[in-house]
């Protein structure tokens, strides 16, 4: 029996690292724990527990207790269930010998006095007022170090359009801080859907998604008081006991969202916010002292389109070479982001780097284990996410091979510092055409989401290589403050004559340091013009032009798009028969496009062809064009 276990656990593992990106997968390797066949994992809560043993508690109400979740010796992992009954859990930790979780309408301690390994008290910490609606989730509990626990409230949805926040009870588009003993604080609004949260270094840290009034995921630092940037919770703040002032007719002074409805009962874009829609986030913090900005951007679609839990990597390098920065999971893309942070004018700002790609689900819940590998808990709720399966736990062990990658980028005073983990090949560093920085941001608007907007390719006018070869500074002409710098070196090669394994890097520039600028630099040649390969502006509306070039490819099933549509988060805003944000497949198939045409409004959409519609769809350059023609294909057959 022992023998046929180790050869099940050889074929899970073969069977996930076939799965991923090979490339990625040289250097972190995803191990799938084996689950019984008729245990449904939907992961919501994951913690390590001092001896090691990993403990998750799940959106059906469980809580177990994963004995040997390292496989040690080729054995199978033991699960133990520790609690039932509960009420979706999506927070779990391990506190002073008891574990701490969030229920859908209460903030839970649960106690083995016993010693039999099961949980005997289950202890309501606090009750949280719920109406009802299924999207009122409660996330947390992440633990401050004076002993009190942070929670965060999910806002529902329905009363207007299916996606627009609204605050039906007190703490819903809140933070709140408990005591141990049971006390509840108000600690900030503003949030949409708060299921990203972080304890880093003894501060508060929050991620949102794209939605309305949120115009890309992001995470931020978070202090008391703070508003995040979502009204709904704004309901509140008359209350006595609310560290925000903020009311919601002073933030609709500035940004009125009130609408009329079209003849379809549906809500559309009124005058008086066209003028309105070009608003910032900075700008509004002018008016609005209470506003915080994202630390960084997670651009949607390309990082991620659900931000999920944050973690620290304090493994002392168990984990590679990236120790102290943080990692982001995102449920609907089954992915990982890492993330730089450093701290400029008393405000945190950093990197967003692709990391980790192929999980089996979405990426929930993470926690590193005590030999410094990552375990990560899963499950796409039903929404669909990236990924073969509904959920499970997953173990992304490093390797030892050193990725070459951009380890760090930092701002200076006159552009940015790349840190590589490995020795460049000062020759390809060397060259201007392997470096192109655009910056962008979003709107700030009550609609769902925001295209890219007000795009600009920066001129990288000088560089300087250090000695070791670790290091390129870069002159660059064009900074802006609080707008997303995408910074992309293609071609940089290290000493194996190796590309580096992610080549992109996403920097939120919420301040410009002060300091010594840049000088011995390498200049950039005076007829080289500036790398500016943005993708083509469509300039066609609908019907769609006769002249377009014809791709004739078979048309694949619903079932056999579905992955792509999944992978590419295309189902977010779209059914096939049904209005969702954006409009049914169905609906753009009657308009007539070629599949050629199809394709190039993924890459640029063109929001005049749309005018009912009261948000505008992003674009989407990262959709490999393999993969957005067979969408395309697979949506003009809708039309037979």
């Amino acid at each position: 029996m022992k023998n046929i276990i180790k050869i099940f656990l050889s074929l899970m593992t073969f069977s996930s690292v076939f799965a991923q990106n090979t490339a990625e997968n040289d250097y972190y390797r995803i191990l799938t724990l084996p689950v019984p066949e008729s245990m449904l994992l939907e992961v919501g809560g994951i913690t390590t527990m001092p001896n090691g043993d990993v403990a998750i508690g799940t959106r059906r109400g469980d809580v177990w207790i994963i004995n040997n979740a390292y496989m040690n010796g080729g054995s199978a992992p033991y699960f133990r269930k520790f609690a039932t009954g509960l009420h979706e859990i999506l927070g779990l930790v391990y506190k002073n010998g008891a574990f701490y979780c969030t229920q859908r309408g209460e903030l839970t301690k649960l106690i083995d006095k016993n010693g039999d390994g099961k949980a005997d008290v289950y202890e309501t910490v606090y009750n949280l007022p719920i109406s009802g609606h299924y999207h009122e989730y409660t996330y947390g509990p992440k633990v401050m170090p004076d002993g009190s626990m942070i929670i965060t409230g999910n806002v529902a949805f329905g009363d207007e359009e299916w996606w627009r926040g609204e605050s039906r009870r007190p703490g819903r588009g809140w933070a709140m801080k408990i005591s141990e003993d049971g006390k509840l604080e108000p600690y900030a609004t503003g949030m949409r859907s708060p299921c990203g949260i972080g304890a880093i270094d003894g501060e508060f840290w929050y991620g949102d998604n794209q939605g309305d009034w949120m115009g890309s995921g992001f995470i931020a630092q978070v202090n008391k008081g703070d508003f995040m940037g979502h009204p709904a919770g704004l309901r509140w703040t008359g209350e006595p006991n609310s560290p925000v002032k903020l009311t919601t007719e002073q933030l609709y002074a500035k940004i009125d969202p009130r609408k009329t409805k079209d003849a379809n009962g549906f809500y559309i874009k009124p005058e008086n916010i066209e003028s309105e829609r070009g608003k910032y986030l900075f700008e509004m913090k002018k008016d609005i002292p209470e506003l915080k900005l994202p630390a960084v951007w997670l651009p949607h679609g390309i990082l991620g389109i659900s931000t999920s839990e944050i973690i620290k990597d304090e493994t002392n390098g168990a984990f590679g070479p990236f120790v102290g920065q943080l990692f982001i999971g995102d449920q609907g893309k089954s992915n990982l982001t890492r993330v730089f942070i450093e701290k400029i004018n008393g405000e945190y700002q950093g990197a967003a780097f692709p990391f980790k790609d192929g999980f089996q689900s979405g990426t929930l819940r993470m926690v590193f284990g005590n030999d410094g590998s990552m375990f990560v808990g899963e499950t796409n709720r039903g929404w669909g996410s990236a990924g073969t399966t509904t959920s499970g736990v997953e173990r992304l062990v490093w390797t030892g091979k050193m990725p070459f990658e951009m380890k760090t980028l930092k701002a200076t005073p006159d552009g940015f510092e790349i840190e590589f983990t490995k020795p460049i090949n000062k020759a390809t560093a060397a060259n201007f055409k392997n470096y192109q920085i655009r910056s962008f941001i979003y709107k700030y608007q009550p609609v769902y989401g925001s295209p890219t907007v007000d795009e600009k390719f920066l001129n990288v006018k000088g560089l300087k290589i250090s000695d070791d070869g670790m290091k390129v500074r870069l002159l660059v002409d064009g900074l802006r403050e609080h707008y997303i710098h995408e910074l992309k070196s293609d071609g940089v090669k290290d000493l194996d004559d190796k590309m580096l394994l992610h080549n992109t890097a996403y920097y939120t520039l919420n301040n410009i340091p002060s300091g010594e600028k840049m000088s011995n630099f390498i200049p950039r040649p005076a007829n080289l013009k500036v790398n500016a390969t943005a993708t083509a502006e469509v300039k066609l509306t609908t019907p769609d032009d006769a002249k377009a070039k014809k791709m004739v490819v078979k048309a694949p099933t619903f079932e056999e798009i579905k992955p792509l549509l999944q992978k590419h988060t295309c189902l977010a805003c779209h059914q096939t028969e049904k209005r969702m944000v954006g409009p049914a497949y169905k609906d753009v198939a009657k308009r007539g496009y070629s599949d050629t045409k199809i394709v190039e409004l993924i890459y640029k959409p063109q929001p005049k062809n749309w005018p009912e519609y009261a948000t505008e769809m992003a674009p989407m350059p990262q959709v490999p064009r393999a993969d957005a023609l067979k969408i395309a294909t697979w949506i003009n057959s809708l039309k037979k």
